[in-house]
């Protein structure tokens, strides 16, 4: 028996009470800078209005229930617009069965082929392991380690700051004239 298909598809408003649940769990937001006991009317509000119309918000879709979200957030800076910073959170019971790997695709999809981003950003906890290594299956290199980034259940935790290029950036597609 084949694996039940993960789907990939916009966040909307209509995803708030999933996203409470998904962020509600210690396990997904102590991996994450979200903070414990997120309001359903808040997330209604943030999925309603994103950042700007440029931001790719996406929830993965298994066995009829949202398991997974990523986002895609390009800077805003002139020198920076070619940068995006990567968000991702995979509800437990749901890791190692695909859904980070279908996020990642889907952004990285985006990132490469439709949004002229060059290079994606990200932070993950340095004891985070699964996560780093899926952030490297897709090209993301460690660039350096930040000590004392973030207060996690009551004590400050170190966090790596991990990068990918565009593995083939693009050209002009006319030769010389």
């Amino acid at each position: 028996m084949s694996p039940a298909p993960i789907e990939v598809r916009r966040a909307g408003p209509d995803d708030a009470a999933d996203f409470v649940r998904l962020m509600s769990d210690p396990e997904v937001f102590g991996n994450l800078m979200q903070l414990p006991l997120p309001g359903t009317e808040s997330w209604r509000q943030r999925l309603a209005s994103p950042a700007g119309p440029d931001h790719l918000h996406v929830v993965a879709v298994l066995d009829g229930r949202v398991v997974g979200s990523a986002g895609l957030h390009p800077q805003e800076r002139l020198r920076r617009r070619h940068c995006a910073m990567l968000g991702i959170s995979v509800a437990v019971a749901a890791q190692r069965r695909g859904v980070g790997t279908e996020l990642m695709r889907t952004l990285c999809d985006y990132a490469d082929n439709w949004a002229q981003i060059l290079r994606i950003e990200l932070t993950v906890f340095t004891d985070n392991a699964a996560a780093i290594a899926l952030y490297q299956r897709f090209g993301f290199r460690i660039e350096g380690t930040h000590r004392a980034y973030a207060l996690r259940r009551g004590q400050f935790a170190d966090v790596l700051a991990m990068a990918r290029l565009h593995p083939q950036p693009p050209t002009v597609g006319w030769g010389p004239t």
